[in-house]
């Protein structure tokens, strides 16, 4: 009798052990929120403006990071979001911009730029094969042998395809000129229901007749003491590439991907799913005050109840719990400054043009006549490879002579080629490049320009002289997790970029990105249990 007692103690034991560490079901879908220029202390700054079922959802009910950070300079919307696909940096995933400089075609072109594909519904040649690594999507699409749905949602085009990535279902992004739905024809599965909404959607019909009026009285926007007008306004769109950068783009945004979810039963099959999605919240270029606007409040506010009606349909239709949501920053914020007639701010104008002729001239004086400096551009300047190979000349040589030239100009703090980059002979400061330097796009020299000058381009036409005042501000770019199984939780300590893919890889319990150094976040590590 006390055997059998024994023997049954010790099933129960055995049972009680194996129930405590069953694991438990990978989400149904994932969705990855990215919003474009988040600032963290504009949440804080904000938050009476918002609901209970947005942002203030997301804070109090998440795991909530306060901060992440990216390891290289220069830090774009397309950079950031593969770098947060991807789980490593620009130097090993190959997008280190929005736009590009190409020296085969001596213009600006979209980082994406693929003349072997066509546009859908846009005259654009874009593919993701920029991207030299796997992204976490990617991973879920070759862990699930393609039964895994994929679709990503963006303003731009280099959003959705750096979150979209190589394996995507498809990446929609708004054409400039019409605001339909565009896509590459790299990717074969344009939704019907997408497809649907571009021959019927009043969004893409008329942007003139589409308003951006407050959600609230503006009398509730006092944030900023800076503010010059209190007055309400109210906003028509000359174009789509102002529309693009309205509250009215992210709330189409998710309307349209939620009519996916719904139409193409994403988070309803035996394997997860996954939504990428960009909103936008930095500087409308039509509010009066370029960085203390009543419209930045505005926006944050009305993301705020897209976010909320966002969430409650995905609880409707798929179930929170089934759901793992993380939102991240893009980890910067494009100022757009404007200083009074009398400015006695220290700073100066550091003029592109001018200075791409100087060296010019100073590298004929060495090396004979020639045009030996292709283009000055994103503070990159990018050598004649054919001259100096014809000359016979040595590259590392050319570079080091030009960059010692361009340290002396006023307002250069500093220069690095790309050789010096790679060898690990830059200074300190500039070790940040080294991981931003891809040797198919960088230039030859890297110039880092002192905070407070102004980058001008005098070549372009007056009224659209290209100019940038350098500021090196960081911004606190907050990270959320929700739903799954996510206790809520703050976090203070910052995080790296790099962390977001491995450890949504964890929770999918697939393999991380095949460049992903970093482990999952240590607080994920009781989840799958």
């Amino acid at each position: 009798m006390l055997r059998i007692i024994t023997s049954l103690v010790a099933v129960l034991t055995v049972a009680s052990i194996q129930s405590q560490t069953t694991l438990k079901e990978t989400p149904k879908l994932v969705i990855g929120i990215t919003i474009d220029q988040l600032r963290g202390d504009y949440l804080d700054l904000f938050q009476h403006t918002f609901t209970d079922k947005g942002f203030k959802r997301l804070l109090n009910e998440g795991l909530v990071y306060q901060n992440m950070s990216f390891d290289y300079a220069n830090v774009s919307s397309a950079s950031a979001i593969a770098t947060i696909y991807t789980g490593t940096n620009p130097n090993y995933h190959g997008v280190t911009t929005d736009k590009k400089y190409s020296p085969s075609k001596n213009r600006e072109v979209s980082s994406f730029d693929d003349e072997a594909y066509l546009g859908n519904y846009t005259k654009e040649k874009l593919s993701p094969l920029v991207l030299k690594v796997s992204s976490v999507v990617d991973e879920l699409k070759l862990a699930s042998q393609g039964y895994s749905e994929v679709y990503s949602f963006a303003p731009n085009a280099e959003q959705a395809l750096a979150s979209g990535g190589r394996m995507a279902n498809c990446a929609f992004w708004l054409e400039e000129y019409s605001g339909r739905w565009a896509t590459s024809t790299f990717y074969k599965d344009f939704h019907w229901s997408i497809d649907q909404e571009n021959r019927s959607n009043a969004y893409s019909n008329d942007v003139a007749s589409l308003v951006w009026k407050p959600i609230m009285d503006v009398s509730n926007y006092k944030a900023f003491p800076y503010t010059v007008s209190n007055a309400s306004f109210q906003h028509t769109f000359p174009s789509f590439s102002y529309l693009k950068k309205s509250p009215l783009t992210n709330s189409h945004i998710s309307e349209s991907s939620l009519k996916l979810v719904e139409k193409a039963d994403l988070g309803k099959r035996p394997n997860p799913d996954f939504l990428a999605l960009t909103f936008y919240l930095g500087n409308y270029p039509g509010a009066a005050d370029k960085n203390y606007s009543l419209e930045i409040q505005d926006a944050y506010a009305q993301l705020d109840r897209t976010l909320g009606d966002f969430l409650d349909k995905i609880d409707k239709t798929v179930g929170l719990k089934n759901t793992l949501i993380f939102v991240t920053s893009t980890g910067y914020f494009d100022a757009e400054e404007i200083y009074p007639a009398d400015n006695k701010m220290a700073g100066g104008v550091f003029y592109t043009n001018r200075c791409e002729a100087l060296l010019n001239m100073f590298l004929m004086a060495i090396y004979g006549d020639g045009q030996w400096v292709d283009k000055l551009y994103d503070n990159q300047i990018y050598l004649n490879r054919k001259l100096i190979k014809d000359k016979n000349l040595n590259l590392a040589e050319v570079q080091e002579k030009a960059a010692e030239f361009i340290v002396e100009f006023t307002g250069v703090q500093d220069a690095a080629t790309s050789s010096q980059l790679l060898n690990g002979k830059a200074n300190d400061n500039m070790t940040p490049y080294k991981n931003i330097y891809t040797k198919d796009v960088s230039g030859d020299i890297f110039i880092e320009i002192q905070p407070g000058y102004k980058i001008v381009d005098e070549q372009l036409a007056s009224t659209a002289k290209e100019e940038k005042r350098v500021r090196q501000n960081a911004i606190t770019a907050p990270v959320i997790f929700f739903g799954h199984h996510i206790k809520a939780e703050k976090i203070k300590r910052t995080i790296k970029a790099t962390e977001i893919a491995p450890t949504v890889s964890s929770v999918l319990r697939i393999r991380s990105p095949n460049a992903a150094r970093m482990q999952a976040l240590p607080e994920f590590l009781q989840i799958n249990f």
